[in-house]
């Protein structure tokens, strides 16, 4: 009764309490703001000290990986120039060896005319030989001739002056076929040295082809030497894919492996179409693009590791079922499956992978999965495979 007396007799300063409670209320809600904020400020330097850490240890681990690729980077393009100078050698001894090989064909034409001009001479010196018979038969003769004139001589000592004129004139007769004896015998010796230096130029001739033909062997022995080493060089390039290969197939196996429609047979990632697209069509699910954008990142990571000159391809291959389509934007299961195959090579494209590296095949419904007609293997061939090759 007392307070109620006195509020009623208050002069309208009691409304004072209620303003003290009013800021008292303003002043802890500030107090708790502030307190959150201090709170969330702290969380915030928190995250961003381990994002920094973590930033910084990818800067690292991207110092070292592009440190790792220069020095591939570098091996690769000493192993191209040294297959280029093993092509210019191989270049430069194959047309070495057509100079020889004409060389050679000179030669034996030389040989051959030099064998023709021998047989020539030879048949010379036999016409000569016979005319020389023929001479020493004659002067066989002759001399007979003179031994029988002698004893005629000596014999008739009275013979007439017609009788010595005849005399005289055989004896000018011997000694004409004398002369003419000697002549032939001078050129037959003539003839022989000049069969003599034919024989010795065919022997520097035949000398000259043996010389040529062992270059061209050497030559032979030292392009299939430079062939070993290409194909050598080439067998590393071949490894060296294979290499990229297996690292590629081993990190989209470890991405792949624990996601649900995927399945990895032999070099090959199977992609269920249901997971993909719609039945009958060739639209990416959401589903679809999310995990094509998955896959082409990881496309991208491990190009990077892959020398540019290394001819790798990624062939995406279109699958269908064997049953016929019904209606729908497509005529048959190869257009269906193309369209598939085309569709995920652009969306990969887009998502940032080298158009180059990347091939779309449809393969229809002749190439099933596995073999029989009910709705599981009909599954099962509805696909999308994707396998790392070489163009």
């Amino acid at each position: 009764m007392a307070l109620r007396a006195r509020r009623h007799g208050s002069n309208g300063l009691d409304a004072w309490p209620g303003y003290v409670d009013a800021l008292s209320t303003l002043l802890m809600v500030i107090i708790f703001v502030l307190l959150v904020f201090v709170l969330a400020q702290a969380f915030l330097t928190a995250t961003l000290a381990g994002r920094t850490e973590t930033l910084a240890k990818v800067r690292d681990e991207l110092a070292l990986l592009t440190s790792a690729f220069s020095l591939e980077k570098e091996k690769t393009s000493a192993l191209e120039g040294s297959v280029a100078r093993l092509e210019d050698q191989l270049r430069a001894i194959t047309a070495n060896r057509d100079v020889l090989a004409t060389e050679r064909e000179r030669l034996a034409g030389q040989v051959s005319e030099l064998n023709r001009t021998v047989q020539a001479d030879k048949e010379t010196i036999a016409a000569h030989l016979a005319d020389l018979a023929r001479l020493e038969e004659q002067t066989r003769a002759l001399q007979a001739l003179k031994e029988e004139l002698e004893q005629a001589v000596a014999a008739s000592a009275a013979a007439t002056a017609t009788e010595q004129e005849k005399h005289a004139a055989a004896l000018a007769l011997l000694e004409s076929e004398k002369s003419l004896g000697d002549s032939a015998r001078a050129q037959i010796a003539l003839l022989n040295k000049q069969v003599a230096e034919l024989k010795a130029q065919f022997a520097a001739v035949q000398a000259a082809l043996g010389l040529a033909e062992q270059k061209a062997k050497d030559k032979d022995i030292e392009i299939s030497n430079l062939g070993q080493r290409l194909n050598a060089a080439l067998v590393r390039k071949v490894e060296d894919l294979e290499g990229y290969r297996s690292e590629f197939f081993g990190r989209l196996r470890k991405l792949l492996a624990s996601r649900p429609g995927i399945q990895i047979v032999g070099d090959r990632f199977v992609f269920q179409s249901e997971v993909l697209f719609p039945v009958g069509s060739a639209d990416l699910t959401p589903t679809g693009i999310s995990q094509m954008a998955d896959l082409a990142a990881s496309i991208r990571d491990i190009a990077k590791t892959i020398p540019p000159e290394l001819p790798w391809l990624l062939r995406v291959d279109g699958h269908t079922d064997p049953q016929p389509l019904k209606g729908g934007a497509f005529a048959s299961n190869w257009e269906l499956s193309a369209a598939r195959a085309i569709i995920v090579v652009k969306l990969l494209v887009a998502f940032g992978v080298a158009p180059e590296h990347l091939a779309a095949t449809g393969f229809g419904e002749f190439q099933p999965f596995i073999a029989g007609d009910t709705p599981d293997a009909y599954a099962k061939d509805r696909r999308i495979e994707l396998r790392l090759t070489d163009r």
